[in-house]
């Protein structure tokens, strides 16, 4: 069935959370597939089970060896949430492109990654050797002892380096069938699995005190270099070159920093003691991978249910029903869909993919250019992603770094929200009416009785947001909402018994390879800004800034926050520039949630701002339209968002701290605002066309009405008023509409 379809229920939207395939994704059948499946259900699974404290000895009295014992260590949990997640993505991703025809296993390429089997072997069994000393013979890893420095050296960290730098090497050549697994990447995955055995090992002895200093053990540098490795090659995989390329550049920072002039120089620091140091909770192990191993993949699990359950699928035919006959219809559905898909889902491009492969093509046959489609789609999935109370796990991400509760975070957020959704409905509607669009028909649409029928399946998201405001944990919640996912779904007619929660949970490990990577390797940068010291010469820069003007040091905040974030999916770009920009601002005099608010809208946006526009292009490749000028287009489209957070700067009550009367006024003040904003990018204002002038005039009385003062508001609404006179006594008409 085409999803643009009615199916005989009269839903709308069939399959629109399916996960699709990235193009250098593997696809498997038979036992393969079979065992990748359980790991990743299992994986999934594993996550859910320590976070609540639960294990199989716990609930049935029995105890399995080898099993861990929940919960776990914080930095061990840590480091099995990142090599596991390394283990399916080499398993999953290709290095390389598949292969378009049968090449014979003869192919010098298929045989290159043969020989790092050896010493990733090699490295593996030595990390073994030291468990049996530490754990059974008492051995106390201090790293001092001559015999012990050799061994770590030369039986584990030089053959784990060879065997990683030249898997990665060959990797890249390697090329297969689609359903096909290289030795190279078999390699990896020992590699990896020997990085987290060896850290899991010495971690658990004296040498944890000892990092960052002369007296860490040599093993832990070099498993960290190849752990480094490893993530940057997985993060290529999963989220292209961007991240990798900024990391890299960090990284090399550390290095040339004490030959660099001015506030960019650095002490020096050798490369021993920086690796000790990147895989701990101050870099690698720290915020970030603490985000994606509890909130993140909690979440994750939480969208699989949902998907399972078929209530994404609801939330659309809801949106469909509820919006379909406005003009421009599909539009304003791709608004309400991907508020609420966007919110769960941790990535603005995903988010495009999921609901954008259903509103693109409706939104081309109701009228709208496929530029304008696309970029209509971008705006609103980007807009997820500051949609209270999940924000795309961004809420939570704030709350671990800020130490504001989540509670608070989420209550401020949601007027930023409300303006920027607020501000693409405005930006959608006034084209469709300068288009002359009409809405869908009747007959094109759900049934709206039918869906209000089944509004139990709201539940799910109306328990998580319950009991967060209740106080329970986020852990807990949920934790709550996804067993209530499963519950609801006994209701329709998808109901999950067994089989269906073994799928979600395996689909549920899959979807998070890519966001625990990119976090992890965030974490190479927070640990290089960390250690270097760069982000309070950053701090200084601004207030040197600030003396001559606070607004140009806002400004140019906002830029390297945007430049940190183009290309990178929202968790790693606020996470980066939070660990920059976000002091700075904070040592200028701004409050700290208003500072990090600041940040995270704009790290969000980078995802639609040219020249690098993750969403913009995922819609252009729906659309086919040109990337760059739909990714234009979406800067247009989400105007607002470039402005709002200069709003609640100047205007805190916009972040909900004020009285009742300050809240509403500002609330009320900034929509008018944005309806201003809006008419004036696109050119339309109560039913006038306004000439070029007049809409510049528009955006000023825009700005004066959003910056919050009483003298200004009055002065933005007179202004309003004498532009619709002046537009429709006084100059040439320009008012009809053109059929679309």
């Amino acid at each position: 069935m085409s999803q643009d379809v009615q199916n005989n229920d009269g839903a709308i939207a069939e399959g629109v959370d399916e996960v699709t395939a990235a193009s250098n994704e593997r696809t498997f059948s038979g036992i393969i597939k079979l065992v990748i499946f359980v790991f990743a259900g299992l994986y999934a699974a594993f996550h859910v089970a320590a976070l609540n404290g639960l294990s199989i000895s716990a609930i049935t009295g029995i105890t399995i060896p080898f099993l861990p014992t929940l919960p776990l260590e914080t930095w061990n949990y840590r480091i099995l949430h990142i090599a596991g997640a390394l283990t399916l993505g080499f398993f999953t991703y290709s290095a390389a492109r598949f292969s378009t025809s049968a090449i014979k296993n003869s192919n010098w390429r298929h045989l290159a990654g043969y020989p790092f089997l050896v010493p990733a072997l090699l490295a593996l069994a030595t990390t073994f050797f030291f468990q049996y000393q530490i754990s059974a013979q008492g051995v106390m890893w201090n790293g001092l002892d001559a015999d012990i420095k050799f061994n770590e050296t030369y039986y584990f960290g030089l053959p784990l380096l060879i065997a990683t730098v030249g898997a990665i090497v060959t990797s890249w050549f390697e090329q297969r069938e689609r359903d096909a697994i290289p030795v190279s990447d078999v390699v990896l995955v020992i590699c990896a699995i020997a990085v987290a055995s060896y850290l899991i090992s010495i971690y658990g002895t004296f040498a944890r005190n000892a990092t960052g200093t002369p007296f860490a053990p040599i093993g832990i540098s070099l498993a960290a270099v190849s752990g480094t490795l490893l993530l940057l090659e997985m993060t290529r995989r999963v989220a292209g070159l961007a991240l990798v390329i900024i990391a890299a550049v960090f990284l090399s920072y550390v290095f040339v920093g004490p030959m660099m002039p001015g506030f960019l120089k650095t002490p020096e620091i050798g490369w021993a003691r920086f690796f000790s140091q990147v895989y701990t909770d101050a870099g690698i192990l720290g915020q970030t991978t603490a985000v994606s191993s509890t909130y993140i993949i909690l979440f994750i699990v939480f969208a699989a249910f949902l998907q399972a359950s078929k209530v994404g699928d609801y939330f659309v035919n809801f949106a469909f029903a509820a919006a379909g006959r406005a003009r421009g219809g599909p539009a304003k559905v791709s608004i309400f869909a991907s508020g609420l898909m966007g919110m769960i889902n941790g990535t603005s491009a995903g988010n495009v993919v999921a609901t954008g492969s259903l509103t693109i093509p409706l939104m081309k046959r109701v009228g709208y250019d496929r530029r304008v489609a696309g970029a209509i789609e971008a705006g609103a999935s980007t807009g997820g992603q500051i949609m209270p109370p999940i924000m795309g796990a961004g809420a939570f991400i704030m709350a671990e770094i800020t130490g504001v509760p989540y509670s608070e975070i989420a209550i401020a957020a949601i007027i930023p929200a409300i303006l920027y959704f607020a501000s693409i409905y405005f930006m959608v509607d006034f084209e469709a009416a300068k288009l002359g669009m009409r809405g869908m028909r009747e007959d094109e649409l759900p049934k709206l009785n039918k869906l209000l029928r089944q509004a139990y399946l709201f539940v799910p998201i109306i328990i998580l947001i319950y009991a967060l405001f209740m106080g329970y944990s986020v852990i807990r919640a949920g934790t709550l909402a996804t067993v209530a996912a499963a519950v609801v779904s006994w209701l329709t007619p998808h109901r999950m018994g067994l089989r269906a929660v073994g799928r979600a949970f395996s689909m549920a490990g899959s979807m998070s390879i890519q966001i625990i990577i990119v976090c992890a390797c965030a974490g190479v940068i927070v640990g290089v800004i960390s250690l270097t010291g760069v982000g309070a010469r950053f701090s200084n820069l601004l207030l040197g800034l600030a003396s001559a003007s606070q607004f140009l040091a806002l400004v140019f905040a906002m830029l390297i926050s945007i430049l940190l974030g183009m290309g990178m999916p929202t968790t790693a770009a606020y996470a980066v520039a939070a660990s920059v920009v976000a002091p700075g601002l904070i040592n200028l005099g701004i409050e700290p949630l208003t500072a990090h608010f600041f940040v995270f809208y704009f790290a969000v946006v980078s995802a639609i701002t040219p020249p690098v526009a993750l969403a913009s292009y995922a819609a252009a490749g729906i659309s086919g339209s040109n990337p760059m000028e739909t990714s234009m287009a979406s800067f247009k489209i989400g105007i607002s968002a470039f402005i709002v957070p200069f709003m609640f700067f100047y205007n805190s009550a916009l972040l909900m701290d004020g009285t009742v009367f300050e809240i509403a006024s500002a609330l009320a003040t900034a929509l008018v605002g944005v309806f201003l904003l809006s008419a004036g990018a696109q050119g339309w204002f109560w039913g006038l066309r306004p000439v070029w002038y007049l809409r510049l005039t528009l955006v000023v009385s825009a700005l004066l009405l959003i910056s919050g003062g009483l003298i200004s508001d009055a002065a933005g609404l007179l202004i309003a008023v004498a532009v619709f006179y002046l537009q429709k006594y006084f100059v040439a008409d320009q008012n009809l509409a053109t059929p679309a």
